[in-house]
């Protein structure tokens, strides 16, 4: 009998050794429980085939060729993949929604004597539960944010926070972009599905009695949308100020996207577009200083005239509470540890 889940935390803390994803390797890469493993019973190229046999033949025909080949991909899982679990090995399986994959694949682990099961409704009762955390239901979290200009080195500040062991919520790593124009990280981002699934595990894994701190963001990290509860909770939770001198954020800023700053053509590509918003002269002196190659010059420039001022424009929209502020004179690991000191003691008092 399939197993059925209520609530996002119950599947989560489920007590399975292994949560087997037998859906195809792009279903897969779209997204998937967090820790699950892909052995596809069909791929990519053998489900479009089975289902259009299904739409322009028969469905029989589709069963009888998807089940031929769901099973010897599952035997072959089965020899190779799976060889060294022992007999009490506890795996969970789903596919799209609980139906012939998952459930031909765990009769045939069930027969062998391992203690499978398998998911009732497979990934789109996931994905329900996700929605259902993200968008519908109130988080039970008290957020605090760490907001302050662009080069604050917030997120370096989160890594510190977290290695006291206080609860952080990192939204620029799970999003894979340091949430800024020009943030883009190797490798690209994920899909929208699969940042609210490392989202939703990431919160469901924190005690909502402890406060979580959270870097203050827009309502978009690159492409990624940040989900409506998230949102809520971060618009009205408090502030801890961070702020710094202009020379100490433009030096850490030369360090951090020195990645973007050695790539003219990247960096003319993304800032042109900007001259609809801060005009062809200031647009025209950033152009100018990539061709020279001073990168400390064209940060503060960029510092000064577009991300500054952005930053001014927001905050006057905001209504949230300022807890503290802190000025961390040199962006380095000994400042750093020295802010997140003062951060804990101000949580230690909520």
């Amino acid at each position: 009998m399939a197993l059925k889940f209520s609530d996002l935390p119950g599947l989560y803390a489920h007590d399975f050794d292994t949560v087997i994803d037998v859906r195809s390797p792009a279903e897969y890469a779209e997204d998937h429980l967090p820790g699950a493993i892909n052995l596809p019973v069909l791929d990519n190229e053998e489900r479009a085939q089975v289902g259009t046999i299904y739409v322009q033949e028969s469905p029989f025909l589709a069963r009888k060729l998807g089940a031929a080949l769901v099973f010897r991909n599952a035997a072959n899982h089965i020899e190779h993949t799976l060889s060294h679990h022992e007999g009490g090995w506890k795996p969970l399986v789903y596919c799209w929604r609980g139906g012939q994959r998952s459930g031909s694949f765990t009769w045939m682990l069930q027969q062998i004597g391992w203690r499978a099961d398998v998911v009732e409704g497979g990934y789109r009762t996931y994905r329900r539960l996700v929605n259902r955390y993200l968008y519908d239901d109130p988080l039970p979290h008290r957020m605090v944010a760490l907001d302050g200009y662009t080069g604050t080195a917030k997120t370096d500040l989160l890594a510190h926070l977290k290695a006291r062991g206080i609860q952080v919520l990192d939204l620029e790593d799970l999003a894979n972009h340091r949430g800024s124009l020009l943030g883009e990280m190797p490798g690209g981002q994920p899909s929208q599905k699969a940042f609210e699934s490392a989202l939703a595990a990431a919160l469901c894994g924190m005690d909502p009695a402890r406060p979580v701190v959270v870097e203050a963001e827009s309502s978009k990290i690159g492409s990624l949308i940040l989900p409506p509860s998230l949102w809520t909770a971060l618009r009205v939770a408090p502030r801890i100020q961070v702020s710094a001198p202009l020379a100490a954020r433009t030096a850490y800023l030369v360090k951090a996207y020195d990645d973007i700053l050695s790539d003219s053509e990247r960096l003319r590509d993304r800032l042109s577009p900007l001259r609809f918003h801060r005009g062809h002269e200031v647009v025209d002196g950033w152009l100018a200083l990539i061709d020279a190659g001073d990168k400390p010059a064209l940060t503060r420039a960029l510092m000064e005239q577009h991300y500054d001022p952005a930053y001014a424009k927001s905050t006057r929209t905001r209504t949230a509470d300022i807890l503290a502020r802190i000025e961390v004179a040199v962006l380095d690991d000994t400042g750093l540890n020295a802010a997140a000191a003062q951060v804990e003691k101000l949580l230690n008092q909520l």
